[in-house]
Formats: structure tokens, sequence, C-alpha cells
């Protein structure tokens, strides 16, 4: 499969940054991916970025543990600045994963609920959609008809579940276990002090509908001054007005409980492998391959550690708001410290892909 003229070739002496970033951060994040997939590989994207051209560089990375991390990248790879055909700006955002207080049962102060997949939940692919059904769904329903659209946010909310609605923990807010089913995980501190794990399980299926563009639309918020920060804080002044904004957004994300084998990193997310704070990236995961190394050069974003961003990520997320060769979520790491950050998170970037040298003569 050619490469998408998407990427043009570029050399590492044109990426701003190159030189002066922590290449053995970005190794060691590789290095996990490289772990998995020489176990299952990954599923090569839609611009052609074929998962096997890592190979070489997977199999040298599982033999060593850090060190060397520029000299890795400069022999096994080649970069491509990422120019979409319809000339559209890059762009990034921050995800992070919350810490929330939780309770194992419903009280008076936790009343709502994280929900785990309920039993009649279908996965749909090319072998079950039924004829004319949204092809975005991947999950549905059995119906008398055979599958139909799952229940959306405010119906399951309204109690459409009954006993499928089975709790894997209690919250106290509304918007805090909302912010959650953006960000796919959270940790649990529960009141004995023990904390879980819980993410990302499955969805109702429907598009995911922000609740900040909501807002712009409705003029209560500027759409530049957007920012999970800014959007809690009008849900505060706006306590009558949650379920209103809350339920324009039909999707509803289910969960699973999941080990905090490494409390330094993230959870396990769509490649199979932890994120790492700072060097995973989330993509569009119709058209990249996970493992892919991106550097990224977003001047005016200094949330990270306060100076210009420009690093090296892996794809190792990603999400139904990620959408296009050039758009990216930054992982920010876990709990309120990484959430400042993330929330600040909307900035244009530049995108360079590190391809493997083998595909360098495949650019149609």
């Amino acid at each position: 499969m050619p490469l998408d003229p998407t990427f043009r070739a570029a050399s590492f002496g044109e990426i701003a940054g190159w030189a002066r970033d922590d290449h053995d951060a970005a190794f060691r994040a590789f290095r996990r991916s490289a772990l998995h997939a020489l176990v299952t590989p990954y599923r090569t994207g839609a611009l052609g970025v074929d998962a096997g051209a890592f190979m070489p560089a997977f199999n040298e990375a599982v033999q060593r543990d850090s060190g060397g991390g520029r000299d890795f990248f400069e022999r096994h790879f080649l970069p491509f600045a990422i120019e979409p055909n319809d000339d559209a700006a890059g762009f990034v955002t921050g995800f992070y994963e919350p810490e929330v207080e939780a309770s194992p049962v419903r009280t008076a102060h936790f009343t709502v609920p994280l929900l785990v997949t309920p039993d009649d939940l279908v996965k749909i692919d090319d072998s079950n959609r039924p004829a004319g059904f949204d092809p975005s769904f991947a999950f549905g329903r059995a119906g008398e008809d055979g599958i139909v659209e799952y229940f959306d946010r405010k119906t399951i909310e309204s109690g459409a579940l009954g006993a499928r609605a089975k709790p894997l923990a209690w919250l106290a807010s509304k918007v805090d276990a909302f912010f959650i089913h953006v960000q796919g995980a959270a940790r649990l501190i529960f009141p004995d002090g023990s904390v879980r794990r819980v993410t990302y399980a499955a969805k109702s299926g429907h598009p995911f509908t922000g609740p900040g563009r909501v807002l712009a639309e409705l003029g209560e918020i500027p759409l530049p001054e957007v920012t999970m920060q800014s959007i809690r804080a009008w849900f505060a002044r706006n306590p009558g007005r949650i379920d209103e904004i809350l339920h324009r957004n039909r999707s509803y994300i289910f969960f699973r409980e999941a080990p905090v084998s490494d409390p330094a990193l993230g959870p396990v997310a769509a490649a199979k492998v932890p994120l790492t704070a700072g060097r995973s990236i989330a993509v569009d995961r119709l058209l990249h391959t996970f493992a892919t190394p991106f550097f990224i050069d977003a001047p005016t974003l200094t949330a990270f550690g306060n100076q210009p961003f420009a690093r090296l990520m892996i794809a190792q997320d990603t999400g139904s708001a990620i959408v296009g060769p050039a758009r990216g979520d930054l992982f920010a790491g876990s709990g309120n410290a990484a959430g400042e950050i993330a929330g600040v998170v909307r900035h244009p970037a530049r995108f360079f892909a590190l391809l493997p040298r083998a595909l360098a003569g495949s650019v149609s």
C-alpha cells in the first residue's frame, strides 16, 4: 500500500526543537508499544503506514532499556511533515486521568453511577450491520426487527436500562461523571483510602457532542474561551441546566475495572499499553497506525513545563473527537494537576510523523 500524499518528506533539521528533546523519554513509551506489538501486531491505518514495517525498530527496542533514544529514532525512522489535502491546520487538545472520590455503594452523598457494560449491548461491524444503519455506530442492541440504536444518554439516565444498569461505583457529581466519560478512565478514591481504576469498556454508539461546543453555540461561553475549567465554572453557576447541556451529548460510556500496576503510568488505552504523561498521543485510529512516533511542534502551547511544546510523542490512543491526519490529543497524566494542564490545551500545531525507513520510497 503506497503512503498517502498527506505525508511530505522532511528532514530532522527541519523539525524545530528536535535536538533539544528528551528522546529517551519517548523511547521508553515506544518500547511499551513494541512489547505489545511483537505479540499482537497493530493494524495498518488508512494512510498506508504499514504496521509490519515497524518490526526492526520493535525488535531492537525490546532488547534495550533506555539511553541512546535520539540515535535509535534517527536510525530507524525518517520524518514526514503531515500536510492534509484540505490545508487544515494541525491542532492539539489535551486529556488526562481524573482522580475522584467515590463509593462502592449508593449513599445520600454518592448518587451518580458509573455503569458496567449492559448485557444487551451488541458490537456492530461489517458482518452484522443492518442496511442503512449509521456507519459511525459501533454498538447497538437487538430489537424485535434486528439490531437498532442503543439507548442514548438521556434515556439511560432516565432509567431505560432497568436492572441492566449495574454500577461499578458511585460518584457525588454528575459533572465529574461526565468528564470521566470524556476522558475514558479515572482513578477512584474510596472512603477506606483504597484506589481503583476504571477504564472504557464500551459505549452506546452515538456520536460525541462536546458541552463546550454546545455552550459556545448558545452564546454562553465564547468559543476561544472554551476550556474544561470554563465549562466546569459554567456548570457551577448554572446547576439547574446541567442535564439540558449534557443530554445534548447522546453518547454514553460504560466502564470496567482495571489494575493500577504502576502509579506513575496512566491507564491502558486503545493501543493496549499504559499511557505515559507528556509522551502518549491519541490520534485518528482510522488513518494512523499505533506506535507511530509523532513530533508535535506547538509554539503557543506552554502548559507542559512552561515552555513552547516541541516533543516526540507515541501514538497510543484514539478518541471519537480526534478526526483527521493532523489532529491529536496529548496525554497530560493523572490527577488534578494533570487536569489543569489538559483542560487548557487547544492549540495549533505542526505534525511530523516518523515513519520506518523501509517506507521512505513508497510515497505515492
